[in-house]
């Protein structure tokens, strides 16, 4: 039986996301499906439309067997970051095969992408151009020789390298991606999750683009009143993870002349950083995620089961005595920075959309859908 990892944020889980879930199931008839699921707060540093409990529901339903917490602390991270704590999560629970969408769909290239990545030379020629003031992606296409811009083929390199990096016995599959990120006009059934959001901030009708969910409102006034609150009252910003060198001076110069999350991007941004590199810095300040605690916190303490349908719960079974990292779904019984940190986004998340998730994060009982 082919054992299936899959790693997903669902921001919000659409008819692409189902699309894909059915190829895998085509592809490998007999096989079990574990799900990685970001959070609250996500990798571009995003609040997602849906809550974890909900995305959970929606995993099992249509075809997922288990579903893992990829905890906050590795979630708004960077690509490489986000890619290897999933890929440590799913190798303990001994997938044998990691599937991921992709815009080019040529994953001999994207193979060979990431080989030159781990080569020992390749850092320092993507340092040459960040210290001439390029941000990273054009640095690292420079390195590279070649143009990687859209974002699934490069989840999917970070992807690659994580396996190759720590010998994972793990073969990448890829599938093709059937709409384009950046399109936020397209009227298919199947369009991205970012063409979604963006209709549903003119509040159009959704209904067409996802197979079922309930989504939330996220409270953006409130989210940066919290953070200018922050940025105002704080004379430490250069602790948090991501606020680099001079980043919190521009941040306290600029945040009394802003009116909006999107306004203070711009207001800070330069040619060295990225939007999205910025948007998970300003949800680090926001949760106070620290510099040293995450230095600290380089691997992941614990697997957390978030829902499992019975024959989720025979596998792990049957792995169990050779699961490496304690296997929970009582998150109050874990003494663990990154739990503290887990519950630190939910409470904020709470906060946001006005919705109780917290009850979820305490209730210690997966998710159970019978097959």
């Amino acid at each position: 039986m082919e054992i299936i990892g899959l790693i997903a944020e669902y921001n919000p889980f659409h008819n692409g996301h189902l699309y894909q879930l059915q190829e895998i199931k085509k592809l490998y008839p007999d096989s079990l499906i574990i799900l990685v699921l970001n959070g609250y707060f996500l990798e571009r540093g995003t609040v997602s439309v849906e809550t974890k409990e909900e995305k959970t529901k929606l995993a099992l339903k249509y075809g997922v067997d288990i579903v893992i917490e990829l905890p906050f602390v590795f979630g708004t991270n960077s690509a490489d970051i986000f890619a290897e704590s999933s890929l440590e999560l799913l190798n303990n629970l001994s997938i044998n095969k990691l599937v991921f969408g992709s815009e080019s769909n040529e994953i001999e290239k994207l193979k060979s992408i990431a080989k030159k990545q781990l080569d020992k030379s390749f850092d320092e020629k993507v340092k040459i151009y960040l210290d001439e003031g390029i941000n990273y992606p054009t640095a690292l296409n420079k390195a590279l020789g070649t143009v990687l811009n859209e974002p699934n083929d490069l989840l999917g390199v970070s992807y690659i390298k994580a396996i190759y990096k720590n010998k994972y016995d793990i073969e990448p599959i890829s599938i093709k991606r059937t709409n384009d990120y950046h399109d936020i006009e397209s009227d298919e059934s199947i369009v991205s999750a970012s063409n979604i959001r963006e209709k549903l901030k003119e509040n159009k009708n959704i209904e067409k683009y996802i197979p079922e969910g309930k989504l939330v409102n996220i409270n953006e006034k409130l989210l940066f009143n919290i953070l200018k609150y922050k940025i105002l009252t704080d004379n430490h910003l250069d602790e948090y993870l991501s606020v680099d060198e001079g980043l919190d001076n521009r941040l306290k110069k600029v945040i009394n002349d802003v009116n909006s999350i999107e306004e203070l991007v711009n207001a800070i941004k330069t040619k060295r950083y990225t939007y999205n590199r910025l948007m998970r810095m300003l949800i680090h300040v926001l949760i106070g995620l620290t510099k040293e605690d995450k230095l600290k916190l380089q691997n992941n303490e614990y697997i957390r089961i978030l829902g499992l349908n019975s024959n989720g719960q025979s596998y792990l079974n049957k792995i169990k005595k050779n699961i490496h990292l304690p296997l929970t779904s009582k998150i109050t019984n874990i003494n663990s920075k990154i739990k503290d940190y887990e519950l630190r986004a939910a409470s904020i998340y709470e906060l946001l959309t006005n919705i109780n998730v917290l009850e979820f994060e305490y209730s210690n009982k997966p998710i159970k859908i019978d097959k």
